[in-house]
């Protein structure tokens, strides 16, 4: 009977630790520049991330990969600047394909004043409804240097890492089709949704 209890017990705190190491802080944590690549529908991205001036969200992106969040996620904002022949956006994370809300964590601190610019091909955290630090699970990569989201008199979007392989498959999707979703109520929707498959944290390099 104690054997039983024994390892009923062992079983338990081994389960939590598992629980416990599924927090994105956790994951490589001697690693400053810890690295992520995203399969999607229409090719992959490698990104690097940086901890150094924005742990909190890198962080908090690398739990909602670890668990497995991202999987079955879309792209759901493809925005281009077309007066000005200009692109702008692809955001996503967010929602499923049918264009559902998904699970979100707790809210996070805005970092924006972290020194990065959402320069061209670099990753950023997205929040909600002008409120800065409502950012949950989506992202979003900025696709031309846009100066006007960086932080001011006013909070920013804190950029957490850069494309480092893949521009072409971002590219790619910034030429797919959009349309007007009832849904959502937005104009930039992909009609067919780019699916993200998987976002898997790479091996890190050794030095």
């Amino acid at each position: 009977m104690k054997r039983i209890w024994f390892i009923l017990i062992v079983a338990l705190f081994s389960n939590l630790a598992f629980t416990a190491n599924k927090e994105g802080r956790f994951v490589q944590k001697d690693n400053l520049f810890p690295r992520v690549e995203i399969t999607t529908s229409l090719g992959k991205v490698t990104l690097e991330l940086d901890r150094s001036r924005a742990p909190i969200t890198v962080n908090n992106f690398l739990t909602y990969v670890i668990n497995g969040d991202y999987k079955g996620s879309v792209f759901h904002r493809v925005e281009r600047d077309d007066a000005n022949e200009q692109d702008f956006v692809i955001q996503g994370g967010g929602y499923d394909k049918d264009y559902d809300g998904m699970f979100e964590r707790p809210p996070i601190f805005n970092e924006s004043g972290n020194g990065m610019k959402n320069d061209i091909y670099s990753v950023a955290m997205a929040y909600q409804d002008s409120k800065p630090h409502s950012g949950t699970r989506q992202f979003f990569f900025n696709m031309d240097n846009n100066k006007h989201l960086n932080p001011g008199r006013d909070w920013g979007f804190a950029v957490f890492g850069n494309v480092i392989e893949g521009y072409e498959t971002l590219d790619k999707i910034m030429q797919v089709e959009t349309g007007y979703n009832q849904k959502l109520g937005y104009t930039f929707i992909p009609k067919t949704p780019v699916i993200i498959f998987d976002i898997a944290v790479l091996k890190a390099i050794e030095l």
